[in-house]
């Protein structure tokens, strides 16, 4: 597994594909934090937090984390390679795990950067103002269990075509009716919007974003991600036969 983990990352920074993933994550949070009026605008916000980043993140997360999965198998698959990868000394869930680490340490490397931020902002805090660490801790572990979240939706969905575009486009919309469509859907649920919110993405992150690292929440981002690697796996086995 480890090797195929070091071919996934080899293959990303072998291409332009690694450095555009990073640049383009940093520059959108850039540009929408520091330069670009708007409810983002950590200058414009009146607050020395990380909220507007954290708010931010999830949405470019959406489209960038699809990019980077959607050739996971959909490209073994059009290639005609799924075969030779399948009879390589690895357990088909060895397999799906190199591929979606791959994808998670990645995307790790485009989050490391903006810890910079958090520098500048609690620099920015006035004097005898104290920033909020915890709240910032714990919505920075909730963004690597978001990002978990997305690869795992990413790498089911590259399972489901041959085309790129189609996975793409399917990652997306699963990784949207999750993190948007159920917290929509509770709010029509009357008293049944908080178990119907449970089941949303958006309202775990936001309870880890609080400081308070609740095992509910860990439980839950883990199962969603096995949920979603374990039918990768049961996808692909379909394929061998």
């Amino acid at each position: 597994m480890n090797a195929l983990l070091l071919r996934e990352i080899k293959s990303f920074f072998g291409s332009i594909m690694g450095y555009l993933v990073i640049a383009v994550f940093l520059v959108l949070n850039g540009l929408f934090l520091w330069i670009f009026d708007g409810n983002f605008n950590v200058l414009q916000s009146g607050y020395a937090d990380m909220a507007p980043f954290f708010s931010l993140a999830p949405w470019i997360l959406i489209f960038l984390i699809p990019a980077v999965t959607m050739k996971s198998f959909s490209e073994e698959i059009k290639q005609g390679t799924m075969e030779l990868l399948l009879t390589k000394p690895l357990r088909i869930w060895e397999i799906v795990m190199g591929k979606f680490l791959g994808a998670f340490v990645l995307i790790l490397m485009a989050i490391i950067p903006t810890l910079i931020y958090v520098w500048v902002i609690a620099d920015l805090s006035l004097s005898g103002s104290q920033f909020d660490w915890g709240s910032t801790w714990g919505s920075y572990f909730g963004l690597l269990f978001l990002i978990a979240a997305y690869a795992s939706i990413g790498v089911f969905a590259s399972t489901l075509s041959e085309n790129q575009i189609v996975a793409f486009i399917i990652a997306v919309v699963l990784c949207f009716l999750f993190f948007v469509g159920i917290d929509e859907w509770s709010k029509i649920g009357g008293s049944w919007s908080g178990f119907i919110a449970s089941f949303g993405i958006n309202s775990h992150f936001k309870s880890m974003g609080r400081g308070v690292l609740d095992s509910r929440d860990i439980l839950y981002f883990v199962s969603f991600s096995v949920f979603f690697l374990s039918a990768t796996v049961f996808k692909i086995k379909s394929i061998k036969k």
